[in-house]
């Protein structure tokens, strides 16, 4: 799930969010492998995970999930996705404060 989350990061920017087929192009070389090699089955599968969590969001109407609200005060200012994201970034502050580790 690291591995994803941190491929998910590419798209943090991208305003209209990205597909499974453009996140298995990035997950692939993290996870050592080709993208032929995750299924789409295996990337939907992963990416409910994440929904379900509330680290990710699907936008309505499409089959892509967007991440731009994470970072756009005025676009979500109360948005679960949004304060779900903040928690995962404190955890991961304090585990690298926890552990010694750089930033």
């Amino acid at each position: 799930m690291q591995r994803l989350l941190s491929a998910l990061v590419v798209f943090r920017l991208q305003p209209y969010g990205f597909t499974n087929r453009d996140l298995r192009e990035h997950l692939a070389p993290l996870l050592g492998l080709e993208p032929g090699d995750i299924t789409p089955g295996r990337m939907t599968h992963d990416l409910r995970r994440l929904r379900l969590h509330g680290l990710i969001e699907r936008i309505a109407g499409t089959h892509r999930c967007g991440l731009a609200s994470i970072h756009d005060d005025e676009a979500a200012p109360s948005s679960r996705l949004r304060a779900s994201f903040r928690h995962v970034e404190h955890a991961m502050d304090d585990f690298r404060q926890l552990h010694g580790l750089a930033a």
